[in-house]
């Protein structure tokens, strides 16, 4: 039997991995378990860890990692204390992690220095700010990537990774966008009591390497939203540094019956609201990936999604209020564009599971080395 542990952070990272989980679940010859931690486990934030109880996975574990200080540094080193006291008592065959967080990295460097597989989704692509730090290095930690796209690929074949541990299976939340089980617009609506006929959906983040002019930026933001008379749907940043700065600003939406803010929204709910949305306005990047297949006009502020990967209906502007308000205009008088897919067609835990089938897979061997491109100097 196959033990594959997947650590889940976020509810970003968790609508990611779901339907991978599932695939594993109901493999014959493997096992799933799931690593709780992160924003799961705050109540400030949903207390997420209970819609991963909901999914009705066999094999769940709770730890929480977080710090009085709530530093990235001193939350790596929780999340890797936690982690490596739960593998060594569970012995996981892989260790699957997710995109650019502090938890994914902790989880990359447990399996690396314990001799277990790691393998890592959606490697090979560019974050911007100290995210993209933190993928890379994973990529670097990791034996095996499950990449979205031919261009996470080659960057990772840039990089020095072998390419026959490299694996295109697309972007594992397509699988869910697309499917026959999402409720119904009316369904999300009556669960979040959310009134709107028409409406936008807010996510805006901290960028931390911005600290100093955040709270600048936020009030410019709440400004503009509050301005335009618009319906919005608001969920909180992520609990990185400034988040509290970001919250505070939102205080403005308090009571305002234009604006309903939830701390998180459940994945597939989530989704349903962005395909029937107006727009999408913030930093998050569900505005580069999700919006862009629903056909969805998305509104990019500051330099967060810097470098990622661009469309037709994505529209950049400045943290400046009348910057935004400029976007906001553009976003409601867009033209239709055809959505875009560029992250595979809805077939991601299909392809992974196929793989994870293969004996070749577990061959892959983990002592790695650097596959230079090019002859080194002096080298034939």
């Amino acid at each position: 039997m196959k033990k594959i542990l997947f650590l889940t952070g976020t509810r970003a990272d968790f609508g990611k991995l779901k339907s991978l989980m599932y695939a594993v679940e109901e493999k014959e010859g493997m096992e799933a378990h799931v690593f709780v931690t992160g924003m799961h486990m705050h109540r400030k934030y949903g207390l997420t860890a209970i819609e991963v109880e909901k999914c009705g996975f066999k094999n769940i574990y709770r730890y929480y990692n977080s710090t009085q200080e709530s530093t990235m540094d001193l939350t790596l080193a929780k999340t890797i204390e936690g982690l490596s006291n739960y593998i060594r008592e569970e012995h996981p065959d892989l260790i699957v992690v997710h995109g650019d967080r502090v938890e994914a990295l902790a989880g990359a460097i447990s399996g690396a220095l314990n001799n277990i597989l790691v393998a890592h989704i959606e490697g090979g692509e560019v974050s911007g700010t100290i995210d993209e730090l933190i993928r890379h290095s994973v990529s670097k930690m990791s034996h095996i990537h499950f990449v979205s796209n031919e261009l996470a690929r080659k960057r990772l074949i840039q990089m020095g990774e072998y390419e026959g541990s490299i694996f295109t299976i697309g972007s594992p939340d397509i699988d869910v966008m697309f499917s026959d089980k999402l409720p119904s617009l009316q369904t999300v609506k009556d669960y979040y009591e959310i009134p709107y006929q028409d409406y936008g959906v807010l996510m805006f983040h901290p960028v931390t390497t911005e600290f100093e002019e955040l709270a600048r930026y936020a009030d410019n933001l709440v400004r503009a939203v509050v301005g335009s008379k618009l319906n919005y749907i608001v969920v909180f940043p992520n609990n990185d540094y400034g988040s509290d700065t970001i919250l505070k600003a939102y205080e403005a939406f308090k009571n305002h019956p234009n604006f309903r803010v939830f701390p998180s929204i459940r994945f597939e709910y989530f989704l349903v609201l962005i395909k029937n949305a107006s727009f999408l306005i913030g930093n998050s990047s569900a505005g580069i990936r999700e919006a862009p297949y629903y056909g969805l006009p998305s509104i990019n502020i500051g330099s967060r999604q810097n470098n990622r990967a661009m469309n037709d209906s994505i529209i950049n502007c400045g943290y400046e209020q009348a910057d935004i308000e400029d976007a906001i205009d553009k976003a409601l008088n867009q033209e239709h564009v055809d959505s875009s897919f560029q992250f595979g067609s809805g077939n991601s835990a299909q392809l992974f599971i196929a793989e994870l089938s293969k004996e070749s897979f577990w061959q892959i061997p983990k002592q790695k080395l650097f596959n230079d491109i090019i002859p080194a100097s002096g080298q034939q």
